[in-house]
């Protein structure tokens, strides 16, 4: 019997990444391998055919290329160090780049995390957590271990509003202030009331983003011991990842990347230092 699948308006954006790893997987030379999310979507009863051929699958897969990236950059500095996925969904990080030595907490809240513990279950490094980012309690148990820490928010805090934001990453900063933060932002293009219509419309789903951003670097404001790294869009990532995009992307960035990057303009991954 397939699993009936209950979700928050928000929560239920999570089945397009996962869609998008399943069809990935399914093609030759695909932008990632990830054979348990094909698997999963096997077992829920839900209607994938309505995002099925969407361009934003692999664009969604683009950003999970780079955020992998990021992290196995992390664990190769640290490799016995503590990652914190913050709204983890149903991601297969830990299946797709874990060493073997590294530490790893799954945050998100509880219909999220009761779908996921029917696919996962926690081992010796590895955690699932239920609640917000907003919350306080998840942060004692990480701060415990006392390792260099990594937070991935992949496609979650674009869903809240600014003075959330803040607050999360706020709290973060003041009890780690040797950590790293990784986060996807929108500029104030596709928070518009219009664009909410238009994709809430296109993806059939309740919720849009929230959060816009225009200037990674007024986080910095935030906090005294935030400190601005680095932005990438789509159109930054490395060749490997582009090597394994579809083709008409790769020619578009072989012969017009000034046309990606534009069309990229309002989306990027930023990345922060907690502790200058």
């Amino acid at each position: 019997m397939k699993k009936t699948v209950t979700l928050g308006s928000v929560q239920e954006t999570l089945l397009i990444p996962l869609l998008g790893r399943a069809q990935e997987t399914s093609r030759p030379n695909g932008l990632l391998s990830d054979p348990r999310a094909q698997e999963i979507i096997d077992q829920l009863d839900y209607d994938f055919s309505k995002w099925r051929g969407d361009s934003s699958l692999a664009v969604a897969c683009v950003r999970t290329r780079i955020f992998d990236d990021i992290a196995l950059r992390f664990l190769e500095k640290y490799p016995d160090g503590t990652i914190v996925e913050i709204g983890c969904g149903l991601n297969t990080r830990f299946e797709r780049i874990d060493n073997g030595l590294a530490n790893w907490f799954e945050l998100d809240l509880s219909d999220s995390i009761a779908l996921r513990r029917s696919f996962f279950s926690d081992q010796p490094r590895r955690t699932m957590i239920e609640g917000s980012v907003l919350d306080k309690e998840w942060i004692e148990p990480v701060v415990k271990l006392g390792k260099p820490t990594l937070f991935l928010s992949e496609a979650v805090l674009i869903y809240l509003e600014e003075h959330q934001v803040k607050q999360a990453i706020v709290q973060i900063a003041d009890a780690f202030p040797e950590a790293w933060f990784v986060t996807d932002m929108c500029k104030s293009s596709m928070t518009t009331a219009q664009a909410h219509k238009k994709n809430m419309a296109r993806f059939g789903v309740k919720t849009w983003f929230k959060w816009a951003c225009d200037d990674p670097t007024l986080l910095t404001h935030w906090h005294h011991d935030i400190a601005f790294v680095s932005t990438q869009s789509i159109a930054d990532a490395s060749p490997d990842i582009v090597a394994k995009m579809p083709f008409i992307w790769r020619t578009l960035l072989r012969v017009t990347p000034f046309i990606v990057r534009y069309l990229m303009k309002d989306y990027c991954i930023a990345q922060y230092r907690l502790g200058k």
